[in-house]
Parts: structure tokens; C-alpha cells; sequence
């Protein structure tokens, strides 16, 4: 065995392999360690100063969950009160800081195949939900982990500000040079008689504008086509749920059901919320101005909705006056039934109320609800299209913003005034003011003929349909028997005529619902009279169609037919069927 002294006779010892074998080494090293450490104490805390009094954002975060560490300015930036409290509010970077999950899949991918990313823009979200212009520099450090990454982040939401002040200063610009290049054309229409080259110029303007008109034409003829060709399938489809719903389905049957009431419900008012959008924009929607009886088309109004609210078990009321106005019917009814659709679609307990009353020179139309109400800042979003305020516990079909969009659109063109107040919570109040002819006011008002009540069904009234869709006919006859009513269906014209000569007089008809497009460019319009003239009768009828033209909106007008869009709605073909069958 190695004696003690062995090591003291070699000469080397532990503490000289560590440089500290004696005295006066230990003496000499230990003030070197001690002032490297000072050195190292003094870099730490100046970086330490660095991290925390930094304009610029620090992090350190796991992209696969939230900060690990991050230095005041950065809590600024994302409007916390400390870097704490960012650390704990902030678990997911993806869900919780980044505006856009998309953006912060790029920016992971880019990092991931890169290992660093500079400079880029984008947007995080704020402790108030707002969004904060950034730009990012990470670099990934996988010693830390597979997705660790350390970041700094500038605020440039002035820089980005600066640059949409630019760019509207360059629209304007544009718009300035293109007001002012249409001023020098005009100018120059005016030597057209005087410079050759001019007048061919204006020869050609002249051919395009006639083109621009003819490819506008071309469009709401296609648009009217692809309408009717969309609208018919979905009216078929409708009616036909609309029958199931009626009939007593088991349970899981009956909701199905009305899974897909609400699925066809949504797709046919997209369509149509499109093709007037479509119409208002292209100012190719002009109001026909006639003497109304604004009462009575609240009333109508109130009685369509009636079975909404009992369906959601609401109050709803109406009051309304004696009133003619001269406005255009169509377009004012879609104004109020978009806003009691509005009303009914957002309020869940309480009701509705629709009401008319004179204020001085106007006539004010509002709707109240007791519904999820509206934030103050938010008031007029609500009139952009494709734009909805989905507040918490709204639910149900919510549609894809256009309703009021339309809304504001009509009232325009009408030039009447639409006012909102809101309170969350608490409701809404819409108002529409239509401005007091007193030259009609001095007309005598005709009371609106009291309908008889059709609650239970139409008492097997007989009810000639005309509908070359076969399809359409089957759901008709469905729905129809489904209330009641005595159903007779033919292809056109022709099948009409035969039906009721092989039937008899016996089995006339009590209303006549006719399709407007038949087949051979026959119309359910002369199909109508066709029946009247063969049974010596005035027989109350209806157009049904999907055509939602003006020229054809002012024949049916004319001919004193009242119409009926498709797809149908089945209350609303209710309240139609009521009203024909009261006039018998």
C-alpha cells in the first residue's frame, strides 16, 4: 500500500493539478477568479439592464405553447400592465397572440426550415382584442428545445399608419388625375365638329358605351336566367320540407327535418340577398312610386311574422295607423321584413314590436326588440355587407351579412332615413322616416278588408295549381293538402283546361296559383285568364315566379295579379292563400 508521504515525494499533489498546490499560488489566483466573476456579474446585470429597459420587445416562448420568459416592453407592445402578467394570460402563441392562426403557421414553417426570420410584418393581439402592427425577428434555438425561439419585436403601427396615409394620398391622387382626365374628354367632345381626329375618337366612345350597356344588359338577363334556373330546385326542395315539417314525423326524423328547413332556408335568402345586392349596386333597381297603404302593409307584415314569433315563443306586436304614402311596395317591405327578421333572429326572450305613429312631417316605422342589443361604437358596421356583430348567445342562422346592407341600400334609392339606437343587453330600436305628402293625406283612407281566419286550414278550398316543374307541383300538392286544401295540378295552360273539362264546373277552382314561365314561352299569366274565360269567372289568382325583374314586377301590377317570389315561403303563401280565399 502507497504510503501518505509517496505523493509528498513525487512532488505533485491535488491542489497542484488544480494551480492551487501552495500558498502563495492560492494567494494569486483566488483575486483573478474573484475579479472574473465580478467581470461576469457586471455583464450579467448590464444585459440584465439591457433586457428590461429595451424600446423593443424581448422574448422567449415555445411555439408550441406560450412565453417562457419576455421583458417589459414587450408586455407594452401587447397592452399588459407587466411582463408577468403576460406569461400567465398568454399560454398559446398561436390562439392568443397572433391575429391570424395562418400567419403564425408561416411563421413556424419558415423557422422550422430556416432556423431564423427577419423582420416581419405582422399583427398580434392585443390584452383588449385589438390588433398591434409588429415587426418579428426570431431565431430559433433547438439547444433550448425543438421549438424554442427567441424573438425581438419592434411596434411599427405608426410606420404602417404612415403607409395608409400614403396610400390614400396616392388614391386620391389617382382619383384627382382621373376627375381631371374625364374633364379634359369632355372638353375635347366639344371641338368634335372641328377636329377629325376627335370625332373618331368620340365615334369609338360611342361604341364602347354601347357595349358597356350591352354587357350590362347581358348580365341581368344571365343574372335573371341563373335566378330562375337556381330558385326552382330550392322552391321544389322547400315545399317539400315544409310539408314534412307539418306532418308528424318521429323525433330524430323531425329534427333532420328541420336541419335541413333551416340548410334550404339559408341557401335561397343568400341567393336572393345576392341578386339584389348585385341589382342596388349596378343602380339597375329604380323605385316605381305608388299611392300605398302604408297601414295595411304593416299589417301584412305583422301577420307573416306571426307564426316566427310563436314558433320562438315571442311577444309580438303591431300598431300601426291610417297612412298613404307614395313609395315603391316592394322595396319598403323588404326594408321592414329584413328588419323584423333581423329583430326575431337576435332575440331570444321579451318580443317585437312593429309600430307606425307621425312625427311633424314624417311618418316613422319602428321595430323594437328585446333582443342581445348592439355596442355604441359598432352602430353603423352593421349597414356594410358581409359584415355581422355575433354577440354571445345569439345562436341560430345568422345568415352572411347582407340583410342590412340591403336595407341601407333602399332607403337610399327611396331617399328616406334609417336611424339605430341599441343598448346591449337591453335591445335594439330601428326606425325608418318617410317623409308626409299632405296631398294625399286629404284622400279618404279604405279600411283594409277584415281576412277570415284560416288558422286551422283551408276547409278543403280548392286550388288550382299550374307549374310546368314537376317537382314544384308534387311539393305543392304536399304542402297544400298538408292545410287542407282540395289540390288540382297541371303542367300549363292546356292541362288546366282539360283538368276542369273533364272534372266539370262543378270542381272550379276557389284560387289559382300559377307558375310565370311555362314551357313553349307560354306565361302563367295567360294561363290565368285562359281558366277565367272558360269558367265565367273572376277568379282569384296569384303569380308565382322566380323572376325578380321591375318590367316584370310592373306586368303583374297591371294585370291586378299579386306575385309571389320563389322560393316560396310557406307563411308567406299562408298569408297570400289567406287573403285570396277572404276575397271569395
Amino acid at each position: 500500500m502507497k504510503k501518505p508521504s509517496d505523493d509528498q515525494d513525487s512532488g505533485y499533489g491535488i491542489g497542484d493539478l488544480l494551480g492551487l498546490g501552495s500558498q502563495s499560488v492560492r494567494k494569486n489566483y483566488y483575486p483573478a477568479l474573484q475579479d472574473r466573476i465580478d467581470e461576469l456579474e457586471q455583464e450579467r446585470n448590464r444585459y440584465k439592464w439591457l433586457f428590461e429597459n429595451a424600446l423593443h420587445g424581448i422574448f422567449r416562448a415555445n411555439l408550441r405553447g406560450g412565453f417562457l420568459d419576455c421583458n417589459p416592453a414587450m408586455a407594452r407592445i401587447c397592452g399588459y400592465p407587466n411582463a408577468d402578467e403576460l406569461k400567465q394570460r398568454v399560454i398559446r402563441l398561436r390562439e392568443q397572440l397572433f391575429c391570424s392562426s395562418a400567419e403564425f403557421d408561416a411563421v413556424r414553417q419558415e423557422l422550422l426550415d430556416e432556423g431564423r426570420l427577419s423582420a416581419r410584418e405582422t399583427r398580434l393581439r392585443r390584452a383588449d382584442q385589438t390588433p398591434v402592427h409588429v415587426a418579428l425577428t426570431l431565431l430559433r434555438r433547438p439547444d433550448l428545445g425543438p421549438e424554442v425561439v427567441e424573438a425581438f419585436v419592434a411596434d411599427i403601427t405608426e410606420r404602417v399608419q404612415a403607409r395608409q396615409k400614403l396610400e390614400q394620398l396616392n388614391l386620391d391622387l389617382e382619383r384627382r388625375v382621373e376627375e381631371r382626365t374625364e374633364a379634359l374628354q369632355n372638353a375635347n367632345v366639344g371641338l368634335r365638329y372641328q377636329i377629325e381626329e376627335r370625332e373618331k375618337v368620340e365615334r369609338e366612345l360611342v361604341l364602347a358605351m354601347e357595349a358597356a350597356r350591352e354587357a350590362n344588359r347581358s348580365k341581368d338577363k344571365y343574372l335573371a336566367a341563373a335566378s330562375h334556373d337556381l330558385l326552382q330546385p330550392l322552391n321544389a326542395a322547400r315545399l317539400m320540407i315544409s310539408a314534412l315539417q307539418d306532418s308528424r314525423l318521429p323525433q330524430q326524423e323531425s329534427r333532420m327535418v328541420h336541419q335541413v328547413h333551416r340548410a334550404l332556408e339559408g341557401a335561397e335568402d343568400l341567393l336572393a340577398d345576392l341578386l339584389d345586392i348585385s341589382k342596388l349596386d349596378q343602380q339597375a333597381m329604380q323605385p316605381d312610386l305608388v299611392i300605398t297603404d302604408l297601414g295595411a302593409l304593416l299589417k301584412g307584415l305583422g301577420e307573416e311574422f306571426d307564426a316566427v314569433a310563436t314558433n320562438a315563443g315571442l311577444d309580438f306586436r303591431v300598431h300601426t295607423r291610417a297612412a298613404l304614402v307614395r313609395t315603391d311596395q316592394r322595396m319598403l317591405t323588404r326594408i321592414v321584413r329584413n328588419l323584423l327578421s333581423n329583430a326575431f333572429r337576435y332575440t331570444r326572450s321579451g318580443g317585437v314590436l312593429l309600430g307606425l305613429r307621425r312625427r311633424g312631417d314624417q311618418f316613422r316605422i319602428e321595430i323594437w326588440d328585446t333582443g342581445v342589443g348592439i355596442e355604441a361604437g359598432k352602430l353603423r358596421d352593421i349597414f356594410t355587407e358581409f359584415h355581422q356583430l355575433l354577440p354571445q348567445g345569439t345562436g341560430g342562422r345568422q345568415g352572411v351579412g347582407l340583410g342590412l346592407a340591403i336595407v341601407e341600400r333602399m332607403v337610399r334609392v327611396l331617399g328616406y332615413d334609417i336611424d339605430v339606437a341599441s343598448r346591449p343587453g337591453k335591445g335594439s330600436r330601428f326606425m325608418v322616416s318617410l317623409p308626409v305628402e299632405h296631398t294625399l293625406q286629404r284622400q279618404s283612407v279604405a279600411q283594409p278588408q277584415s281576412l277570415q281566419a284560416f288558422d286551422s286550414g283551408f276547409n278543403g278550398a280548392r286550388i288550382l295549381v299550374i307549374d310546368n316543374e314537376p317537382a314544384v307541383l308534387e311539393s305543392m300538392r304536399l304542402l297544400l293538402e298538408q292545410w287542407n286544401c282540395a289540390v288540382l295540378a297541371a303542367p300549363g295552360e292546356a292541362g288546366a283546361l282539360a283538368l276542369l273539362e273533364r272534372l266539370g264546373t262543378d270542381a272550379a277552382p276557389a284560387v289559382i296559383l300559377a307558375d310565370y314561365h311555362l314551357d313553349d314561352e307560354l306565361t302563367g299569366c295567360e294561363a290565368i285568364h285562359a281558366v277565367r274565360r272558360k269558367l265565367g269567372r273572376d277568379i282569384p289568382a296569384a303569380v308565382i315566379t322566380a323572376d325578380r325583374s321591375d318590367d316584370t314586377r310592373r306586368l303583374m301590377r297591371a294585370q291586378n295579379l299579386p306575385i309571389l317570389n320563389k322560393p316560396v315561403k310557406p307563411n308567406r303563401l299562408r298569408a297570400l292563400l289567406t287573403s285570396l280565399l277572404s276575397t271569395t
